[in-house]
């Protein structure tokens, strides 16, 4: 064979490497359609072991190019520092991570409330998520730091731990009913309630670090395509209503366990009607306030956001007034209002996770790990694509990883990507991640001087933070028959995902909507369509005879169209939609045609016990009607299946085409295959689906379908001569 294609002319034997293409041009006037053949480029199949060996040296070579490759690819930075453009990008990097660092302070202190921690260790968490990223990350405009979904699920997760070790309300925050050491072996002071909620916290962490790292090694960022925009958007909306029912006992002061369990939301809900006669007035009167400012300018911003150089920072101004009206006006002894309580400066010595924790959060992490690590990569790939440049998922991967492994030795919380922060670092010029440095100094200035001042800071203002920052996603509410008209799958992955997340469980919100997404697949191949095609005019065009008019069927040849792969799971439905859309179910005809030789045989014998004449006429006459095995109604001869849409198929797939040859060819009727991509011929040669050299049969794979009709209509011409002659 020839290294490239060529066509050369073949009779009926044809080697099973071989497909047939029948041109449209020749051949039509005399005799059957002379087809041709197409030699395929033969590919040798390498030796596993060899290949294997090939894979190891390529991984395991050391060089100093390849050490030089590994380290750039690993730290990024290291790629885009040399080359930094300072008098045109230095202006917008420093803006933006100035305005992000100045929005992080009170998010950070407001957000970690909702992961069940002391103020402090959500600073810590954006201090140092902001320089690991830098290093490591390779999207030059994403946010990494608090994201309120993931402190949900934190939280979650750290109130479980507590109930389970003995502290049940927040009012037994300072009880020492456990005797765990701060991490070292010698004993130590005893662990309180915040001490404790921290070590579950960086534990959850840590273990959905590692989780990251590890498939960023197994290189599967690709499972972040698997994760729908709607599945992530109904998510983000499901757990984003728990947020808000779990921040509305901060607005009204009241002191109320978080619900565990399935139906939390509902549980909350009912909580807090039971207790609204103990609302704090102080706190109800703080926290309307702050709602009455922060929602119309949060609006404003919005609203103008093309005309501002940069959002103004309205959520600080109202945490520095709050904290200043709460200082003076002695809210906690007067009014006993819940503050923030004091945050010290500087950093607590490392520690380790609590490995005994490990396996009581393992699978808890593994969800954490997921949600973090799609919704970094979903926002780096939509800001790469707007900007015009590549991320690596699997450098994501280890980037969230780290930044969740390193920061848990130093009591920080899970992180990752934020939408909001995200939005407000590209509005205001950021060009690269040297942005996020410059984050991390205001949060270390915020760290090492400032943080005290927030003492008499209520807790009311920052759920007001957290609430005004849920309006994105509740907005999403507003889109839902917009998406209903758009797509009705997405959207019911949306309100399924949504309403499990809300209503049952934050985590199995996740994994529902992922079961849900793949059955919607699934369910596309099981209702399919099933088309009869007709040819237009004289062009090389077949369409749907029912989508399209003036479209001509070809006589004596029926041209089907199934628009799915052909697999085990609907290989049964294909063959009962191509029954159905031709009229004609071989294996029905098959069982009426044994039961009309039935009913002949006995006519036979009934014939043969009266004898005579008009036995033998009856027997005549039932024998000519017998030799018309087909019904009435069908009108062809052949049956073309036009194999383009569908892109693969298995055994059960070739099987079912098998069976539809052979049952269709015992009741006379001939089966083409047209348009069949290169996968679905080699699943055909390996299946045997063409016949034996010896067997002189003549089925044939075409390459068109007016190859296809052709060769059907020549060989029925001559079927039919070769019948007039005898």
């Amino acid at each position: 064979m020839e290294s490239s294609n060529s066509l050369s002319e073949g009779g009926p034997a044809m080697m099973a490497e071989e497909y047939c293409y029948a041109s449209a041009d020749e051949g039509a006037e005399s005799g059957p359609h002379i087809p041709f053949v197409l030699e395929r480029r033969e590919k040798e199949e390498e030796n596993w072991r060899i290949a294997v060996s090939h894979q190891l040296k390529k991984q395991c070579t050391c060089s100093s190019e390849r050490a030089k490759a590994q380290v750039l690819g690993f730290f990024p930075i290291l790629k885009w520092l040399p080359r930094y453009q300072l008098k045109d990008w230095i202006l917008g990097d420093v803006m933006s991570g100035l305005i992000v660092g100045i929005l992080l302070v009170p998010q950070s202190i407001a957000y970690s409330l909702l992961a069940g921690q002391d103020p402090i260790y959500g600073l810590y968490t954006s201090f140092f998520s902001s320089i690991i990223y830098t290093l490591l990350g390779t999207s030059r405009h994403i946010s990494v730091g608090i994201f309120g979904v993931l402190c949900l699920l934190v939280g979650q997760v750290v109130d479980r731990e507590l109930a389970l070790a003995g502290y049940i309300t927040e009012s037994s925050r300072n009880n020492a009913t456990l005797g765990l050491g701060m991490g070292n072996s010698t004993g130590g002071p005893v662990c309180d309630r915040s001490c404790y909620a921290i070590m579950v916290g960086t534990t959850v962490t840590f273990t959905a670090g590692v989780y990251q790292v590890l498939m960023g090694l197994l290189q599967v960022g690709f499972v972040s395509v698997y994760l729908s925009d709607s599945l992530l958007s109904g998510f983000a909306t499901g757990a984003s209503l728990t947020i808000l029912t779990s921040q509305v006992k901060y607005l009204l002061g009241l002191e109320l366990p978080r619900a565990q369990g399935w139906g939390s939301l509902v549980k909350t809900w009912v909580s807090l009607f039971q207790n609204l006669g103990q609302t704090n007035l102080c706190d109800l009167v703080t926290s309307m306030v702050c709602l009455a400012v922060l929602v119309p300018t949060k609006e404003l911003n919005d609203r103008f956001k093309a005309k501002l150089k940069a959002p103004i920072p309205f959520e600080l101004f109202v945490v520095i007034a709050a904290t200043l009206a709460s200082h003076f006006g002695h809210f906690e002894e007067e009014y006993g209002s819940k503050v923030a309580g004091a945050i010290p400066t500087g950093f607590l010595p490392p520690q380790l996770p609590s490995w005994s924790l490990i396996p009581n959060v393992a699978v808890d992490a593994f969800s954490i790990a997921i949600v973090g690590f799609a919704i970094t990569v979903s926002l780096s790939e939509m800001f790469a694509k707007k900007h015009g440049y590549v991320v690596d998922p699997n450098q994501e991967m280890y980037a969230i990883g780290f930044c969740n492994i390193l920061p848990s030795f130093f009591r920080c919380f899970t992180t990752s990507a934020a939408l909001t922060k995200t939005l407000v670092k590209e509005s205001t010029g950021c060009q690269t991640q040297l942005s996020g440095l410059v984050t991390a100094l205001v949060l270390l200035l915020v760290l090492l001087v400032i943080s005290p001042l927030f003492y008499s800071l209520q807790r009311c203002v920052l759920a007001v933070i957290i609430l005004v920052n849920l309006r994105g996603a509740l907005l999403k509410f507003t889109d839902v028959p917009r998406m209903w008209r758009v797509n009705r799958l997405d959207a019911t992955i949306w309100l399924v995902t949504m309403a499990t997340s809300a209503l049952i469980n934050t985590e199995l919100g996740l994994l529902v909507g992922v079961m849900v997404s793949a059955f919607c697949v699934l369910g596309r191949t099981q209702r399919t369509q099933a088309l009869e095609l007709g040819r237009a005019g004289h062009r090389e065009l077949y369409e749907d005879l029912a989508s399209y008019k003036g479209l001509q069927t070809q006589p004596g040849v029926a041209i089907f169209r199934y628009e799915a792969p052909i697999y085990y799971a609907n290989q049964s439905l294909f063959k009962k939609a191509l029954y159905r859309c031709l009229g004609l179910d071989p294996v029905k005809e098959k069982a009426r045609r044994r039961k009309l030789e039935k009913h002949r045989r006995k006519q036979e014998e009934v014939a043969m016990t009266t004898g005579g004449e008009g036995g033998t006429k009856g027997k005549e006459k039932e024998l000519t009607t017998t030799k018309v095995f087909l019904p009435n109604q069908v009108n062809f001869h052949s049956v073309v299946i036009d194999c383009s849409p569908v892109l693969f198929l298995d055994t059960a797939g070739v099987n079912a085409l098998k069976e539809v040859y052979k049952d269709y060819k015992e009741n006379g009727v001939q089966v083409f295959l047209a348009q069949c991509n290169t996968s679905v011929l080699e699943s055909l040669n390996r299946g045997s689906y063409y016949p034996d050299k010896g067997m002189g049969e003549k089925e044939r794979v075409f390459f068109t379908i007016s190859d296809a009709v052709l060769y059907a209509q020549s060989l029925s011409s001559q079927n039919g001569d070769c019948d007039t002659s005898c």
